[in-house]
C-alpha cells in the first residue's frame, strides 16, 4: 500500500507559480512511478505529466514547458512546478503513483495508488 498527500494548491493569478508535492508512504518511493492528474469542473479527469524512478518525464502538450516534475527520494516526495499558469490550468490536481516500468503511462487506470487532490485556481 501507498499514501499519497497532495499540498501546495492555492489561488494564483494568471502568468503566476505553483508548486505542488505530493508525499509518498508505505511503499519505497524510489520503485515507484509518480503521475500527476488534474480535473477541471465539468470535465474528465486528464493526464498532466508523470515521472519515472530513472527522472525521466512526460508531460501533455498543453503544459510543455510551462510545468515540471522533479522528485526527492530522500524525502519520498514528487512535485509538480507550474509556470506561467493559465486560467485554463485551474482544476483540482491529483498525485498518483505505481510500480516503475519502462513505460510511462498516460492513463489513469494504470495508476494503483491516488492522493486526495489539491485545488489548483488561476485567476484571469
Amino acid at each position: 500500500q501507498v499514501q499519497l498527500v497532495e499540498s501546495g494548491g492555492g489561488l494564483v493569478q494568471a502568468g503566476g507559480s505553483l508548486r505542488l508535492s505530493c508525499a509518498a508512504s508505505g511503499q519505497t518511493f524510489r520503485t515507484l512511478a509518480m503521475g500527476w492528474f488534474r480535473q477541471a469542473p465539468g470535465k474528465e479527469r486528464e493526464f498532466v505529466g508523470a515521472i519515472a524512478r530513472s527522472g525521466s518525464t512526460h508531460f501533455i502538450d498543453s503544459v510543455k514547458g510551462r510545468f515540471t516534475i522533479s522528485r526527492d527520494n530522500a524525502k519520498n516526495t514528487v512535485y509538480l512546478q507550474m509556470n506561467s499558469l493559465k486560467p485554463e490550468d485551474t482544476a483540482v490536481y491529483y498525485c498518483a503513483a505505481r510500480p516503475d516500468t519502462l513505460v510511462l503511462y498516460t492513463t489513469e487506470m494504470k495508476y494503483d495508488y491516488w492522493g486526495q487532490g489539491t485545488q489548483v485556481t488561476v485567476s484571469s
